[in-house]
């Protein structure tokens, strides 16, 4: 039997929750237990006990077939007859109220059958293959993946593996966890019997675990109400606090919010625009959260104004009415309309402020976006028949191309989470993990060079995108651009920026242990701890912070030891080598030339001079800094040009993403274009990144670009630039 059933009367202070949100009754358990005492209705008549979930699935599906539900419920009441809840009450109460949350919600008949359904195989002799011979494969794998592991067979691990077991389900049927969602809901409801610590341990795994997969889910419906009755039960105090303080605004002389949504009536009615007008009090949660960031609270501060229209032009329209007709506070202005939340919320938020000071926040939304608000994915209907079947119509549903929206039986969220759970090595990194993953109260979306786009958690940093995008085959990352700018794989990523992920070719690409210092995502840490625990030491060393192998540095001294020129030429000025008289032609007899340190002109560079003492003239490229500056001092260029002679000597920083070997292979990439090194430095690695300047002798001018081309190609290197030598 469900551990979690038990007593039908939920916490006291709870109740009034739910009922200033919804204007319903509470089904009445007690009579459902005695509709299911009486037994099942003649056949083919529908059973009073499931009259309520008949009713409310008839609201949203008028032409439903409520045969499969009569079945469903006749196999359930059999099944469980002579089980008992804690309470006393017959165990048909139980599904029948998770139905009911459901059929409220606007569930689609399937997903009501396996609700009816969802004990059985847990709790009585229905098996699986039964539930699939009356009611098909859909039912049957929905009531599978809802239930639970035994304990006899997985001891502790029982828990989190139900869990990974029931994620996995919803990967391939979000209906699941819409379920799972609504069983819970019905038994925080009526856990008042249950021993306080029991209570705590439940609560504290809906709170970490329930309460996040259903704003993933977007079913603010049983979200708000599942935080109300964890609040009451791990923050009591508190709790108390809150209600106190929704008593005595409730005896106030007046409400100011039903004299601004008064004012708001009018002025849409003016306008004429088609609305309803509501007000939305805040539950116990938000209105806690509330009175922590502002302190004292004011009547408006109590609830929010819910504006309901019928298409998305209205909702512009009604802003447009409010911010002229009254006054905005224009920093409270966010347009999830046209930016959806990734959870298919959409609603544009505003605020306007009364004369008194007050400010009221307002919702506005068609009557199709606040379906999907409340119920989620559950106001999909079945979102895996073809487009005539059960689909609910209206604006708003399964738009926006966005990556999370795409495919919301498949949203992203959902998709890292079952990429990297297989990866968890063990039931407790697992649990630990998730939790840890669903306490991200907030997602990012960036974009893809290629139109895709990633979805991550806020504060997500290259590193999680390159292990979201590319799997383990993110070990070879040797960088990124960030909106078109080279980054560092640490770079924290926000809301709407494009990245490009710059991936290495040398087998021995790999990460560093310096990584997990900045990986955000359970999918990057894992498998960063994967390789790490599956690679020596040496190898981690090799790949740290600075990304270059350990004998990096002294094999860069080395290059510079074997290839630098003799003292007197360290800071090289550019003194001729003999046979490089005739590179310049200087239009002044006798002047000899020499090349700039500031620019290092090569053919076929642009060129002008400047004389200098000793009868020299220095030969700079035209649009060097320095040209300005003596133009703007007034001095006279002197005319040069390029002689016959095309050898030359030039200056060239590459910078790079550290990884072992890449010094080895720059040079041997210069090597092979026929160049001398003349000399060489690497300057000491920073957040990841190498500079490598090379003095380098070329025996043709012209060969320069096919020489950094050849720099470029190198793995890791992703920028080679002319620059001015040591020294200069």
């Amino acid at each position: 039997m469900s551990a979690d059933a038990t007593n039908p009367a939920a916490p006291g202070p709870v109740a009034p929750a739910a009922a200033r949100r919804r204007a319903r009754p509470r089904i009445d358990l007690r009579r459902l237990g005695r509709a299911a005492l009486l037994g099942p209705a003649a056949r083919d008549r529908l059973p009073d006990a499931i009259g309520h979930v008949a009713e409310a699935h008839r609201a949203h599906h008028p032409d439903a077939d409520l045969e499969p539900l009569r079945r469903a419920y006749v196999l359930a009441e059999s099944s469980h007859r002579g089980q008992m809840r804690k309470s006393g009450e017959p165990y048909i109460t139980h599904p029948l109220a998770v139905t009911l949350i459901l059929a409220e919600l606007g569930a689609e008949t399937t997903t009501l059958t396996a609700s009816l359904l969802h004990d059985t195989v847990e709790d009585t002799d229905v098996t699986l293959d039964q539930v699939r011979e009356q009611f098909g494969e859909e039912v049957r794998y929905l009531v599978d993946g809802v239930t639970k592991l035994e304990k006899v067979d997985y001891g502790a691990a029982a828990e989190p593996e139900t869990f990974r077991k029931m994620l996995v389900a919803t990967g391939n049927d979000v209906r699941v966890m819409s379920i799972k969602l609504a069983d819970r809901l019905h038994n925080m409801r009526t856990l008042g019997v249950m021993r306080p610590e029991k209570q705590a341990r439940i609560a504290k795994v809906t709170r970490d675990v329930l309460i996040p997969l259903a704003e993933r889910l977007g079913v603010q419906a049983l979200k708000t109400e599942l935080e109300d009755l964890v609040f009451a039960i791990l923050h009591p105090e508190e709790y108390e606090h809150t209600r106190g303080l929704i008593a005595e605004n409730a005896s106030a002389p007046s409400d100011p919010l039903t004299e601004v949504a008064e004012q708001v009536r009018v002025v849409l009615r003016e306008a004429g625009i088609t609305a309803e007008v509501l007000i939305r009090p805040r539950h116990f949660v938000s209105l806690h959260r509330v009175s922590r960031k502002r302190g004292r609270l004011r009547g408006c501060d109590f609830g929010r104004l819910l504006v309901l229209v019928n298409e998305d032009a209205d909702c512009y329209g009604v802003l447009g009415e409010l911010h002229t007709c009254m006054t905005p506070v224009v920093s409270e202005f966010k347009d999830f309309i046209a930016v959806p939340k990734f959870n298919l919320y959409q609603s544009l938020h505003t605020a306007v402020a009364r004369e008194d000071g007050q400010v009221v926040e307002v919702l506005i939304r068609t009557h199709q976006m606040h379906k999907v608000a409340e119920a989620g994915v559950v106001a999909l209907g079945n979102p895996y028949a073809p487009p005539s079947e059960e689909q609910p119509s209206g604006d708003g549903e399964q738009s926006a191309g966005d990556g999370e929206r795409a495919d919301p039986t498949r949203p992203g969220w959902l998709s890292r989470l079952l990429d990297w759970q297989q990866a968890a090595p063990d039931p407790d990194t697992f649990w630990s993990t998730l939790r840890e993953d669903l306490a991200q109260d907030r997602e990012i979306t960036v974009f893809r060079p290629d139109g895709g786009t990633l979805g991550l958690p806020d504060g997500a940093t290259c590193v999680d995108a390159a292990y979201a995008q590319y799997g383990e085959d993110a070990h070879a990352c040797i960088g990124a651009r960030v909106n078109g700018r080279l980054a560092t794989l640490s770079t924290v990523l926000r809301d709407g920026d494009t990245v490009q992920l710059l991936m290495g070719q040398d087998p021995a690409s790999e990460p560093s242990a310096a990584w997990l210092e900045h990986a955000h995502t359970p999918a990057a840490r894992i498998a960063i701890q994967r390789w790490l625990a599956t690679h020596p030491a040496p190898a981690q060393t090799a790949a740290g912070a600075s990304g270059d192998a350990p004998g990096a540095q002294a094999a860069a001294e080395a290059v510079e030891r074997a290839a630098a020129p003799a003292p007197d030429t360290a800071a090289d000025t550019r003194p001729a080598r003999p046979g490089r008289a005739s590179v310049v032609v200087v239009d002044r007899p006798t002047a000899g030339a020499r090349l700039a340190g500031c620019c290092t002109p090569v053919p076929p560079d642009e060129i002008t001079g400047f004389a200098v003492r000793g009868g020299m003239v220095t030969v700079h490229r035209v649009e060097c800094a320095a040209v300005a500056r003596m133009n703007g001092a007034g001095r006279a260029e002197v005319d040069v040009r390029w002689g016959d002679t095309t050898e030359c000597r030039v200056t060239l920083l590459a910078e790079s993403f550290g990884r072992p070997h890449l010094l080895a292979d720059l040079t041997e990439a210069i090597a092979l274009e026929g160049v001398e090194i003349v000399s060489a430095t690497v300057a000491p690695p920073t957040q990841q990144r190498v500079r490598h300047t090379y003095t380098l002798q070329l025996p043709d001018a012209a060969g320069l670009p096919a020489l950094m081309r050849a720099m470029r190609n190198v793995p890791g290197v992703y920028d080679v630039s002319r620059t001015q030598p040591p020294g200069v």
